[in-house]
């Protein structure tokens, strides 16, 4: 583990220079090269012919080594450190052809840049400081957003608002960590500082913000890559034919025989711009079948991913269907579906029992249906407000590593003069949330993140 503080790893300008075709792949009315590094206004002034105005769009005719046109369009110069990646960047727009854009990159080349990695550029802003490591991935999935509540919640992230909250609860933690500290280093005194109430209480606080920031960066989470609803049930409770309502077409097998569907069918709905990525599973029941055993374990296994574990049953097996839930994971919300009110003249309602929420519909005729669907996104964050933010699974996975590290240092000061314990907890508490942000965060994991992006961003 390396620390990757921005303020003590900024990029010096005497390093080399990167050049990619920042646009979409296809034709277009309008193709980008952009350059970053310290050769860019050699590069500039041999493009345009003399020194570039600063953040003015230069129409000019490109040209290649030989002073055949290549193509006609603008040139942009942006000065470090006022730029995208804080180096020199010039960036050059013409004609959205393959071949025109690939003409004019092996120029740039020519000119002293090399072929930029995947997402380099957004790497060399993360270095230099221009955003941390959260707004750099915001920004990989701006791009790769596939609703408008997912865009909305990345821009947030890109403009800092999830950074800005992890920063707050890195400074309460540091605040709390060094009051702690301090009573270590005067074990003489008589006075016992751990046992100083005012500690718990900061302890507590922390707590607190932190279970309100987790639950938002899980929100997050979901308008980010959608919400994985699981759809469980024993046999015949109607798993298929509600998967079908819901997507709107015959998306699995109905039959009226037990243990039709035996392996688990994905499908992906768009409501209202939030994304839900619903997984039909086999019943649950014993059975001595061995396809139909797998599917059953597969099912189990589809409890442990999903967001929400959407039960489905029917008015007799309600109560009994719960123990189906067993394996439900920590987190996960839990919607009891009461299916085929269309049998015994049920009316639609929803209500909340012991911390579940139970809806009655009929996937038959639809009834009770757009119920359900209002439940489900509100559960994937939809009406959150302009503050959300989007946040990715390592980031929820760091921050239950810190809800752990906290509860553990609960223990240790509960435990008596356990003081060394306690700071160790929350020193690595400290380590886990800077890891978000990347204040604290290994060359692996900076790899596999801007390896992620797209070239040219």
């Amino acid at each position: 583990m390396t620390s990757t503080s921005p303020s003590d790893q900024v990029i010096d300008l005497s390093s080399e220079t990167v050049a990619a075709v920042a646009s979409a792949p296809g034709m277009a009315g309008v193709g980008v090269v952009r350059v970053s590094g310290p050769a860019v206004p050699a590069i500039a002034q041999t493009l345009l012919g003399r020194a570039p105005t600063p953040r003015y769009a230069h129409f000019t005719a490109f040209r290649d080594a030989a002073g055949e046109l290549i193509d006609r369009g603008l040139l942009l110069y942006f000065p470090a450190p006022a730029s995208y990646t804080g180096e020199h960047v010039l960036e050059l727009q013409g004609h959205g052809s393959a071949v025109l854009l690939d003409l004019l990159l092996r120029r740039a080349c020519e000119l002293g840049a090399r072929l930029a990695r995947p997402g380099e550029f957004t790497e060399r802003a993360f270095l230099n400081g221009k955003l941390d490591l959260a707004q750099a991935e915001a920004v990989a999935d701006l791009i790769a957003s596939r609703s408008h509540a997912g865009a909305r919640a990345a821009l947030q992230s890109m403009e800092g608002v999830f950074s800005r909250k992890v920063d707050a609860l890195l400074q309460a933690l540091v605040a709390l960590r060094v009051h702690i500290e301090a009573a270590i280093d005067f074990p003489e005194e008589e006075i016992d500082f751990l046992a100083d109430p005012a500690i718990n209480r900061q302890l507590v606080t922390v707590q607190a913000e932190l279970a309100e920031l987790l639950r938002e960066a899980r929100r997050g989470l979901r308008l980010n890559d959608g919400l994985r609803v699981a759809i469980v049930g024993r046999p015949n409770a109607g798993k298929s034919s509600l998967l079908n309502a819901l997507a709107g077409s015959d998306r699995a097998i109905v039959n009226a025989a037990a243990g039709t569907t035996r392996d688990v069918l994905r499908e992906q709905l768009s409501l209202d711009g939030i994304v839900l990525e619903l997984a039909d599973t086999a019943g649950l029941r014993e059975t001595d079948d061995v396809v139909e055993r797998e599917g059953v374990r597969r099912a189990h296994g589809e409890l442990q991913r999903a967001d929400v574990a959407l039960l489905v049953t029917d008015a007799k097996q309600a109560d009994a269907d719960l123990a189906l839930l067993v394996d439900v994971a920590e987190g996960v919300e839990q919607l009891v579906l009461v299916n085929k009110i269309d049998l015994d003249s049920a009316p639609p309602h929803g209500e909340q029992r012991d911390g579940r929420r139970w809806l009655w519909a009929s996937a038959k005729t639809g009834v009770g249906l757009d119920a359900l669907r209002e439940t489900l996104k509100q559960l994937a964050g939809a009406g959150s407000g302009e503050g959300a933010f989007s946040a990715r699974r390592r980031h929820v996975l760091a921050l239950q590593q810190v809800d752990v590290h906290l509860h553990d240092a609960a223990i240790h000061l509960r435990e008596g003069r356990a003081g060394e314990m306690a700071a160790e907890e929350l020193r690595q508490a400290q380590q886990a949330l800077g890891e978000i942000t990347g204040s604290y965060s290994s060359d692996d994991l900076l790899g596999a993140i801007f390896s992620s992006f797209c070239i040219g961003k």
